[in-house]
Protein backbone atom coordinates (compact mmCIF):
# COMPACT_ATOMS: atom_id res chain seq x y z
CA UNK A 1 0.00 0.00 0.00
CA UNK A 2 2.76 2.20 0.77
CA UNK A 3 4.52 1.98 -2.26
CA UNK A 4 1.46 2.37 -4.02
CA UNK A 5 0.36 5.65 -2.31
CA UNK A 6 3.73 6.95 -3.06
CA UNK A 7 3.60 6.00 -6.67
CA UNK A 8 0.11 7.68 -6.58
CA UNK A 9 2.00 10.66 -5.59
CA UNK A 10 4.47 11.11 -7.79
CA UNK A 11 2.13 10.89 -10.66
CA UNK A 12 0.30 13.92 -8.59
CA UNK A 13 2.82 16.31 -8.82
CA UNK A 14 3.43 16.08 -12.24
CA UNK A 15 0.97 18.62 -13.32
CA UNK A 16 2.51 20.83 -10.72
CA UNK A 17 6.13 20.78 -12.19
CA UNK A 18 4.39 21.38 -16.30
CA UNK A 19 2.84 24.24 -15.16
CA UNK A 20 6.10 26.10 -13.04
CA UNK A 21 8.04 25.09 -16.67
CA UNK A 22 5.27 26.45 -18.61
CA UNK A 23 5.60 29.36 -16.76
CA UNK A 24 9.12 29.75 -16.97
CA UNK A 25 8.95 30.22 -20.91
CA UNK A 26 8.76 26.22 -22.09
CA UNK A 27 6.15 25.11 -24.56
CA UNK A 28 4.66 21.58 -23.68
CA UNK A 29 5.87 19.60 -26.91
CA UNK A 30 9.15 20.59 -25.16
CA UNK A 31 8.60 19.22 -22.33
CA UNK A 32 6.85 16.26 -22.97
CA UNK A 33 9.94 15.14 -25.72
CA UNK A 34 12.64 16.26 -22.67
CA UNK A 35 10.67 14.13 -20.16
CA UNK A 36 10.23 11.03 -22.30
CA UNK A 37 14.17 10.82 -23.87
CA UNK A 38 15.49 11.42 -20.16
CA UNK A 39 13.63 8.90 -18.72
CA UNK A 40 13.87 6.26 -21.23
CA UNK A 41 17.37 5.33 -20.03
CA UNK A 42 16.05 4.55 -16.14
CA UNK A 43 13.86 2.63 -17.15
CA UNK A 44 15.55 0.51 -19.44
CA UNK A 45 17.93 0.44 -16.10
CA UNK A 46 15.39 -0.69 -14.32
CA UNK A 47 13.63 -3.59 -16.61
CA UNK A 48 17.51 -4.84 -17.15
CA UNK A 49 18.29 -4.68 -13.32
CA UNK A 50 14.65 -6.89 -12.88
CA UNK A 51 14.32 -9.08 -16.02
CA UNK A 52 18.37 -9.39 -16.99
CA UNK A 53 19.57 -8.28 -19.70
CA UNK A 54 18.80 -10.82 -22.34
CA UNK A 55 15.42 -11.02 -20.16
CA UNK A 56 13.94 -7.85 -21.55
CA UNK A 57 14.16 -8.82 -25.39
CA UNK A 58 11.94 -12.45 -24.36
CA UNK A 59 8.36 -12.87 -24.72
CA UNK A 60 6.29 -13.20 -28.10
CA UNK A 61 6.93 -10.45 -30.70
CA UNK A 62 3.03 -10.46 -31.42
CA UNK A 63 2.31 -9.30 -27.82
CA UNK A 64 5.68 -7.04 -27.79
CA UNK A 65 4.15 -5.29 -31.00
CA UNK A 66 0.96 -4.84 -29.27
CA UNK A 67 2.52 -3.58 -26.32
CA UNK A 68 4.28 -1.04 -28.44
CA UNK A 69 1.30 0.40 -30.01
CA UNK A 70 -0.45 0.78 -26.64
CA UNK A 71 2.87 2.87 -26.16
CA UNK A 72 2.37 4.76 -29.00
CA UNK A 73 -1.51 5.43 -28.26
CA UNK A 74 -1.27 6.32 -24.39
CA UNK A 75 2.56 7.56 -23.50
CA UNK A 76 2.81 9.57 -27.04
CA UNK A 77 -0.79 10.40 -28.00
CA UNK A 78 -2.02 10.59 -24.31
CA UNK A 79 0.62 12.42 -23.23
CA UNK A 80 0.64 14.85 -26.05
CA UNK A 81 -3.02 15.73 -24.91
CA UNK A 82 -2.47 16.01 -21.64
CA UNK A 83 0.17 18.03 -21.34
CA UNK A 84 -1.33 20.42 -24.05
CA UNK A 85 -4.51 20.07 -21.45
CA UNK A 86 -1.98 21.60 -18.64
CA UNK A 87 -1.96 24.69 -20.83
CA UNK A 88 -5.76 25.20 -20.75
CA UNK A 89 -6.99 23.89 -16.95
CA UNK A 90 -5.40 23.67 -13.77
CA UNK A 91 -3.26 21.05 -12.82
CA UNK A 92 -5.83 19.91 -9.56
CA UNK A 93 -8.79 19.75 -12.95
CA UNK A 94 -6.82 17.51 -14.64
CA UNK A 95 -5.56 15.09 -11.96
CA UNK A 96 -9.13 14.70 -11.38
CA UNK A 97 -10.34 14.42 -15.11
CA UNK A 98 -7.50 11.66 -15.76
CA UNK A 99 -9.67 9.49 -12.49
CA UNK A 100 -11.95 8.82 -15.20
CA UNK A 101 -10.46 6.13 -16.92
CA UNK A 102 -11.32 2.87 -14.81
CA UNK A 103 -15.41 3.94 -15.54
CA UNK A 104 -13.84 4.05 -19.42
CA UNK A 105 -12.53 0.94 -18.63
CA UNK A 106 -15.79 -0.80 -18.13
CA UNK A 107 -17.80 0.59 -21.00
CA UNK A 108 -14.99 -0.37 -23.41
CA UNK A 109 -14.74 -4.17 -21.64
CA UNK A 110 -18.90 -4.42 -21.86
CA UNK A 111 -18.91 -3.12 -25.55
CA UNK A 112 -15.90 -5.14 -26.85
CA UNK A 113 -16.76 -8.88 -25.02
CA UNK A 114 -20.65 -7.94 -24.79
CA UNK A 115 -21.15 -8.04 -21.24
CA UNK A 116 -23.70 -6.33 -19.50
CA UNK A 117 -22.14 -4.46 -16.53
CA UNK A 118 -23.38 -5.27 -13.72
CA UNK A 119 -25.76 -2.61 -11.25
CA UNK A 120 -22.83 -1.67 -8.76
CA UNK A 121 -20.70 -0.94 -11.98
CA UNK A 122 -23.72 1.45 -13.22
CA UNK A 123 -23.77 3.30 -10.22
CA UNK A 124 -20.02 3.52 -10.17
CA UNK A 125 -20.28 5.44 -13.83
CA UNK A 126 -22.58 7.37 -12.55
CA UNK A 127 -21.07 8.44 -9.96
CA UNK A 128 -17.71 9.04 -11.97
CA UNK A 129 -19.69 10.80 -14.65
CA UNK A 130 -21.74 13.36 -12.04
CA UNK A 131 -18.37 13.77 -10.44
CA UNK A 132 -16.54 14.75 -13.98
CA UNK A 133 -19.74 17.27 -14.58
CA UNK A 134 -20.07 18.99 -11.49
CA UNK A 135 -15.45 19.12 -11.52
CA UNK A 136 -15.37 20.76 -15.23
CA UNK A 137 -18.81 23.12 -14.87
CA UNK A 138 -18.97 23.52 -10.79
CA UNK A 139 -22.18 24.70 -11.42
CA UNK A 140 -21.35 28.10 -13.24
CA UNK A 141 -21.35 28.77 -16.69
CA UNK A 142 -17.48 30.53 -16.78
CA UNK A 143 -16.14 27.78 -14.93
CA UNK A 144 -17.46 25.73 -17.90
CA UNK A 145 -16.69 27.64 -20.48
CA UNK A 146 -13.18 28.14 -19.05
CA UNK A 147 -12.26 24.08 -18.17
CA UNK A 148 -14.36 22.76 -21.34
CA UNK A 149 -11.47 22.44 -23.91
CA UNK A 150 -9.06 21.72 -21.76
CA UNK A 151 -11.62 19.11 -20.06
CA UNK A 152 -12.09 17.37 -23.47
CA UNK A 153 -8.39 16.52 -23.75
CA UNK A 154 -7.53 15.70 -20.33
CA UNK A 155 -10.59 13.08 -21.05
CA UNK A 156 -9.32 11.64 -24.25
CA UNK A 157 -6.02 11.19 -22.43
CA UNK A 158 -8.22 9.25 -20.08
CA UNK A 159 -9.55 7.35 -22.95
CA UNK A 160 -6.17 6.36 -24.15
CA UNK A 161 -5.14 5.03 -20.90
CA UNK A 162 -8.37 3.01 -20.49
CA UNK A 163 -7.12 1.52 -24.44
CA UNK A 164 -3.59 0.84 -22.61
CA UNK A 165 -5.27 -0.96 -19.43
CA UNK A 166 -7.03 -3.37 -22.31
CA UNK A 167 -4.11 -3.51 -24.17
CA UNK A 168 -2.17 -4.52 -20.98
CA UNK A 169 -4.81 -6.68 -19.72
CA UNK A 170 -4.67 -8.88 -23.05
CA UNK A 171 -0.77 -8.92 -23.74
CA UNK A 172 0.98 -7.79 -20.25
CA UNK A 173 0.30 -11.43 -18.84
CA UNK A 174 2.35 -13.17 -22.10
CA UNK A 175 5.65 -10.90 -21.49
CA UNK A 176 5.43 -9.89 -17.92
CA UNK A 177 4.35 -5.93 -16.55
CA UNK A 178 7.97 -5.03 -16.84
CA UNK A 179 8.66 -5.94 -20.50
CA UNK A 180 4.98 -4.58 -21.79
CA UNK A 181 6.19 -1.09 -19.95
CA UNK A 182 9.41 -1.33 -21.57
CA UNK A 183 8.55 -1.91 -25.40
CA UNK A 184 5.73 0.93 -24.41
CA UNK A 185 7.41 3.22 -23.13
CA UNK A 186 10.44 2.70 -25.88
CA UNK A 187 7.55 3.40 -28.68
CA UNK A 188 6.49 6.14 -27.21
CA UNK A 189 10.07 7.46 -26.64
CA UNK A 190 11.28 7.35 -30.09
CA UNK A 191 7.58 8.60 -31.41
CA UNK A 192 8.53 12.17 -29.17
CA UNK A 193 11.89 12.14 -30.76
CA UNK A 194 10.34 12.14 -34.62
CA UNK A 195 7.60 14.84 -33.30
CA UNK A 196 10.90 16.87 -32.25
CA UNK A 197 12.76 16.61 -35.46
CA UNK A 198 9.44 17.36 -36.93
CA UNK A 199 7.76 20.41 -34.86
CA UNK A 200 9.39 23.63 -34.89
CA UNK A 201 8.07 24.61 -31.79
CA UNK A 202 10.08 21.84 -30.22
CA UNK A 203 13.38 22.76 -31.67
CA UNK A 204 14.59 25.55 -29.61
CA UNK A 205 15.03 25.37 -25.60
CA UNK A 206 14.94 28.25 -23.40
CA UNK A 207 18.34 28.88 -21.64
CA UNK A 208 18.47 26.03 -18.75
CA UNK A 209 19.13 27.40 -15.46
CA UNK A 210 19.46 25.80 -12.39
CA UNK A 211 15.71 26.37 -11.43
CA UNK A 212 14.56 24.28 -14.89
CA UNK A 213 17.34 21.76 -14.54
CA UNK A 214 15.86 21.30 -10.94
CA UNK A 215 12.02 21.40 -12.37
CA UNK A 216 12.96 19.06 -15.31
CA UNK A 217 15.32 16.25 -13.27
CA UNK A 218 11.81 16.37 -10.28
CA UNK A 219 9.55 15.92 -12.98
CA UNK A 220 11.09 12.58 -15.11
CA UNK A 221 12.55 11.04 -11.73
CA UNK A 222 9.94 12.34 -9.16
CA UNK A 223 6.75 12.41 -11.21
CA UNK A 224 7.77 9.45 -14.15
CA UNK A 225 10.25 7.40 -13.16
CA UNK A 226 9.97 6.68 -9.79
CA UNK A 227 6.30 6.40 -9.65
CA UNK A 228 6.50 3.85 -12.61
CA UNK A 229 8.17 1.76 -10.39
CA UNK A 230 7.24 2.05 -7.30
CA UNK A 231 3.22 1.32 -8.92
CA UNK A 232 4.31 -1.74 -10.75
CA UNK A 233 6.09 -2.84 -7.67
CA UNK A 234 2.88 -2.14 -5.43
CA UNK A 235 0.30 -3.74 -7.80
CA UNK A 236 2.65 -6.52 -7.99
CA UNK A 237 2.28 -7.33 -4.18
CA UNK A 238 -1.24 -5.84 -3.64
CA UNK A 239 -2.94 -6.89 -6.81
CA UNK A 240 -4.47 -4.34 -9.37
CA UNK A 241 -8.13 -3.68 -8.03
CA UNK A 242 -6.80 -2.77 -3.93
CA UNK A 243 -3.66 -0.69 -5.56
CA UNK A 244 -6.46 0.87 -7.85
CA UNK A 245 -8.59 2.17 -4.56
CA UNK A 246 -5.07 3.04 -3.02
CA UNK A 247 -4.28 5.51 -5.86
CA UNK A 248 -7.06 7.78 -5.64
CA UNK A 249 -5.00 9.44 -3.27
CA UNK A 250 -3.57 11.26 -5.67
CA UNK A 251 -6.24 13.94 -6.77
CA UNK A 252 -6.11 15.35 -3.21
CA UNK A 253 -2.34 15.78 -3.22
CA UNK A 254 -2.70 17.19 -6.62
CA UNK A 255 -5.22 19.49 -4.95
CA UNK A 256 -3.56 20.53 -2.17
CA UNK A 257 0.00 21.61 -3.79
CA UNK A 258 -1.91 23.26 -6.92
CA UNK A 259 -3.48 25.57 -4.13
CA UNK A 260 -0.28 25.77 -2.31
CA UNK A 261 2.31 26.04 -5.32
CA UNK A 262 0.00 27.89 -8.03
CA UNK A 263 -3.13 29.22 -6.47
CA UNK A 264 -5.43 26.78 -7.95
CA UNK A 265 -8.88 26.47 -6.00
CA UNK A 266 -11.61 24.39 -6.33
CA UNK A 267 -15.26 25.59 -5.61
CA UNK A 268 -17.30 23.41 -3.26
CA UNK A 269 -19.80 21.67 -6.18
CA UNK A 270 -16.16 21.05 -7.59
CA UNK A 271 -14.93 19.49 -4.15
CA UNK A 272 -18.30 17.39 -4.35
CA UNK A 273 -17.42 16.15 -7.83
CA UNK A 274 -14.06 15.07 -6.34
CA UNK A 275 -15.76 12.95 -3.67
CA UNK A 276 -18.29 11.16 -6.41
CA UNK A 277 -15.37 10.21 -8.44
CA UNK A 278 -13.21 8.61 -5.77
CA UNK A 279 -16.78 7.19 -4.97
CA UNK A 280 -17.26 5.89 -8.48
CA UNK A 281 -13.77 4.36 -7.98
CA UNK A 282 -14.37 2.54 -4.42
CA UNK A 283 -17.68 1.24 -5.61
CA UNK A 284 -16.22 0.17 -9.32
CA UNK A 285 -13.23 -1.72 -7.72
CA UNK A 286 -15.35 -3.03 -4.95
CA UNK A 287 -17.83 -4.87 -7.63
CA UNK A 288 -14.54 -6.18 -9.35
CA UNK A 289 -13.16 -7.78 -6.01
CA UNK A 290 -16.61 -9.43 -5.57
CA UNK A 291 -16.33 -10.68 -9.22
CA UNK A 292 -13.44 -12.43 -8.75
CA UNK A 293 -13.95 -16.36 -8.47
CA UNK A 294 -12.60 -17.73 -4.52
CA UNK A 295 -10.87 -20.49 -4.68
Amino acid sequence: MLLTALGACGFAVKGIFAKLLYARGWHFEQVVTIRALLALPVIWAWASWREGVRGVYAGPVRARLGAALAGFVCYFIGTNLDFRALTLVDASVERVLLFAYPSMVVVLHAVIYRQRPTPRAVASLACTYAGILMVVSGFDLGILRANLGGAGLVLSCAFTYALYYLASDRWGARIGAIRFTLAAVTTSAIAFAVQYLVSGSARHFPAVGLTDAALIASLVMLSTVLPMVLTAEGVRRLGAPRAAVVSTIGPPVTIALGALLLGESLTFPQGAGVALIALGIFVLESAQKSAAPRH
